[in-house]
């Protein structure tokens, strides 16, 4: 068991890495309930997780009611969140109740708004079961939906109080799901731990296939990282918890230009951002070129969109753009951009000019 802790003062609360922890989360979720029926918030992909979960809140004597809700980035919406806190309300949800969002990234960050709003604020546990969200979306308290203007423009910081994480449940996720979640944790390498991109390049492919050790160290360092990055600026004042945005705002763009929908997950979309970041930057100069064909070559070997063509884009520069404006980093007409240096040398610039960013996309291979 590996236990990391997200540091914000009286706020901070513990992510536990543990295979098989999920059949034994009753230990940890029973001094929650405070006597009470949990509930749990889940999709239906998600249904045989849900009866482990359950049972092992019977055996450690918790009473659980089940919501579950449709799959798919559909399910971050205002009408999914207007059922969902109307059922919450329904099961009598007090402010000093949890909630467990027991899914991927869109049961997480929906069920972490949900309890944002809810009587004003409500708590939640993250029990993620993708890779993306193992490694990414359950740690930090970024929580939202979406809208038709773009991607989690309506949300709040709302941190959960726990996060019980068990990598075994990664056995039954489809390997599209997986690959697109280990975008995620290459991300970490390329922000600021080139050492880590290496042993991505090395272990990918194990850890990709299931590799128990492989897969096991790749969480653990991810979580590590964003732990350690959420710590020093929650809310994103500081700058620095902005380098986790990197691949994000070109990604965002890919996935509005998709509708929100499977044709590209949110790993693959910034998968694909990530490497036109690197590109950009190499065009620009700010980046060696060999190090863009780094990144760009090893999202190809793990089956990664590498690009606009990869990522099936048909919009123009200036329409992908166009979706950029509407980015929640968006301040004063000005929007920053990752950028790097180098692998594990991201930045932020705010000088960025998009006339510039949506010529470069016209130039992109299609």
């Amino acid at each position: 068991m590996t236990t990391i802790t997200v540091a914000l003062g009286d706020r901070s609360y513990p992510v536990i890495v543990e295979n098989g922890l999920l059949a034994r989360a009753g230990d940890h979720l029973a001094p929650l309930s405070r006597g009470r029926t949990m509930a749990i918030v889940t999709d239906e992909n998600v249904l045989p997780h849900l009866a482990t979960l359950q049972a092992a809140l019977h055996d450690a004597g918790v009473a659980s009611e089940a919501i579950v809700l449709p799959p798919g980035e559909g399910t971050k919406s205002w009408a999914m969140l207007e059922t969902l806190t109307d059922r919450l309300l329904a099961l009598g949800i007090e402010r000093g109740d949890h909630v467990v969002a027991l899914g991927g990234g869109v049961i997480g960050d929906l069920v972490g708004f949900a309890c944002a709003i809810l009587k004003r604020g409500c708590g939640f546990v993250q029990v993620p079961t993708t890779l993306l969200a193992q490694v990414d979306s359950s740690v930090g308290g970024k929580t939202a939906i979406n809208t038709r203007a773009g991607k989690n423009l309506i949300g709040a910081f709302h941190q959960p109080a726990l996060v019980l994480v068990d990598p075994t449940t990664l056995d039954t996720l489809p390997p599209r799901q997986v690959r697109a979640g280990y975008a995620e944790v290459v991300k970490y390498g390329l922000i600021d731990d080139p050492d880590f991109f290496a042993w991505c390049e090395a272990n990918a492919p194990a850890l990709i296939a299931g590799d128990p050790q492989a897969r096991n160290h790749a969480i653990a360092q991810s979580i590590a990282a964003k732990a350690r990055i959420v710590g020093e600026d929650e809310y994103e004042t500081k700058g620095r918890r902005a380098l986790l945005n990197l691949g994000h705002t070109f990604g965002h763009a890919l996935e509005a230009e998709a509708g929100f929908s499977d044709r590209l997950l949110h790993g693959e979309g910034v998968a694909a951002g990530m490497a036109l970041a690197y590109a950009f930057s190499a065009e620009q100069g700010i980046c060696p070129p060999e190090d863009a064909a780094r990144v760009r070559t090893h999202l190809a070997e793990v089956r990664l969109p590498d690009g606009l063509a990869a990522a099936n884009s048909r919009q123009s520069g200036g329409e992908l753009v166009a979706h950029m404006m509407h980015d929640k980093k968006m301040n004063a007409g000005t929007l920053p951009f990752l950028l790097a240096r180098g692998i594990g040398r991201t930045y932020v610039d705010k000088q960025v000019d998009l006339a510039t960013v949506a010529a470069f996309l016209d130039r992109q291979p299609r």
